[in-house]
């Protein structure tokens, strides 16, 4: 009887995903509906669509797990960081002239964006196989955080489990890709306001923590607030940083303030994103964090299996256990969406059209959702690898955002920002990043334990990435001369509004 209140409440919400699936996708008419929503969205489509996007089973699985067994309650940090410089200053630094900037120049896309800003071709094609690639471990994370508590919780194999987000995430694509997926979120960010909180109750309230009591004692103790060496206090703000500064130069992050309907909504969305983040983050994050009321050192579970296994002592209510699954589904499919699309979109836009110029709105359209299936397939062929969600999401952020932060955003605000400083920061990011992932490659020939350090330090690389391609963009341009001030101009005043979109 219990299992079927579970069964009953993930059916209903599945059920509400297809009927926004079919009710919003007949609305989807052209590209522009289809990747960025027809420029119409109001603040809290965009905002709690940010939000969902942000926020997945990796991170209150993988991440929550794996911070409170190294930090204990000192992991919270990372959630209160993902509220403040993830979604606060984010907000407030990039949204508004970067809907501004896409408005203007009916930009859809981040490699677009590259391309007009510096006038190159190339490194809008390069960055249209670098996002594509490397998004698809990220994806992959994200159906290994929800097959791990459904393991536990449901019982269920995990492959099955796989299944159904796959199946989900691409029946919303495919029905009517941005204007579909804002809506699904909108209802996904309150379903996860809505289960944190219980969550978060009911956690507090069970028998291992023992109320506000148990808290006060678990503050005191050292498992509950360690005392942290100068390399895990490093290792801690890393993981800080890049999952806060790490979404500044993610594509499927940005493409949420491409779709922003005027400066107004911008506005409201900083609010909007920033109680969603403290709330749902900084949720997360403490709930991994009381691990050790719950296991000894000894007994704590696989990082990816210590949150799960945290629910299920909690004894959870089966109504509640249904809401949680529902929270880590809709949270999950709402960011594999996110993912998907904007890879998709990515290289069906500004790859396959610059080789093929003539294709037309419904080859377009179609080509996206054909290629939004394949990446969910091979995201789930590389789940079912044996890497840990954590090490999977910091190489696909420290990747990207390593390659793609720094010319995205100091061309916001810097007009002296030349092509050479923008291809020294993306090579020279895109190098020191991809180093703990090709040391994860190498593992599987080779035990050395430098190899293996290298590979666990993904949010460490990826903030050296980040700091480094920032300097050579500031320092390659200051050394060298811009040569396509005409371009650079008509990039901050153009105005070609009245293009078709």
């Amino acid at each position: 009887m219990e299992r079927l209140a579970i069964w009953i409440t993930i059916g209903v919400y599945i059920a509400l995903m297809i009927v926004i699936g079919v009710t919003q996708g007949r609305k989807a008419k052209s590209i522009a509906d289809l990747t960025v929503g027809g420029r119409n969205a109001g603040a809290w489509l965009s905002a709690l669509s940010y939000g969902t996007a942000y926020f997945s089973a990796v991170m209150f699985v993988g991440y929550a797990g794996g911070t409170g067994k190294a930090y204990g309650l000192w992991g919270i940090l990372a959630g209160l960081g993902n509220a403040v410089f993830g979604s606060w200053l984010a907000w407030r630094v990039l949204a508004r002239r970067t809907r501004d900037t896409a408005y203007r120049l009916k930009i859809k896309t981040m490699p677009q964006y590259l391309e007009k800003r510096y006038s190159s071709e190339s490194m809008r094609l390069a960055a249209c196989v670098i996002i594509f690639i490397f998004l698809i471990p990220y994806s992959a994370s994200v159906y290994k955080g929800l097959a791990s508590v459904a393991d536990v919780l449901l019982g269920i194999d995990v492959n099955i489990c796989m299944i159904i987000i796959a199946v989900v995430a691409a029946l919303l694509l495919v029905f009517g890709g941005y204007l579909v997926q804002a809506r699904a979120d909108f209802l996904q960010g309150i379903v996860m306001m809505f289960g944190v909180t219980l969550l978060i109750i009911c956690v507090i309230r069970c028998d291992k923590v023992g109320g506000v009591q148990g808290l006060v004692e678990y503050a005191n103790s050292d498992l509950g607030l360690p005392k942290l060496n100068g390399s895990q206090w490093v290792s801690l703000w890393a993981t800080v940083l890049m999952t806060s500064f790490g979404t500044w130069g993610l594509p499927q992050m940005i493409q949420k303030y491409f779709g922003l309907k005027d400066d107004k909504q911008a506005k409201k969305g900083i609010l909007i994103s920033t109680f969603f983040a403290f709330l749902v983050a900084g949720g997360g994050y403490f709930i991994g964090s009381l691990c050790y009321r719950f296991f000894t050192p000894e007994t704590l579970p696989a990082q990816d299996y210590i949150v799960p296994e945290m629910l299920k002592a909690s004894q959870l209510p089966s109504v509640l256990v249904g809401i949680v699954l529902v929270l880590l589904i809709a949270a999950s499919v709402s960011t594999l969406c996110s993912i998907t699309l904007t890879a998709s979109s990515t290289f069906t836009i500004d790859f396959i059209g610059h080789f093929k110029k003539d294709m037309s709105v419904k080859k377009s359209s179609f080509t996206i959702k054909l290629l939004c299936v394949i990446f969910i397939i091979g995201s789930y062929v590389i789940a079912n690898t044996d890497t840990p969600i954590l090490d999977m999401m910091s190489y696909s952020w420290g990747i990207i955002s390593g390659s793609f932060l720094a010319p995205y955003v100091v061309a916001l605000y810097w007009k002296k920002m030349n092509t050479k400083g923008a291809w020294a920061g993306i090579i020279g990011g895109f190098v020191i990043a991809v180093i703990p992932a090709a040391a994860k490659v190498m593992t599987n020939f080779t035990a050395n334990e430098t190899v293996v350090m290298l590979a666990g330090k993904g949010p460490v690389f990826a903030c050296a990435a980040m700091l480094a391609s920032l300097a050579l963009c500031f320092a390659v341009s200051a050394a060298t001369k811009s040569t396509n001030e005409k371009e650079t101009d008509f990039f901050y005043n153009g105005d070609v509004r009245a293009v078709e979109e």
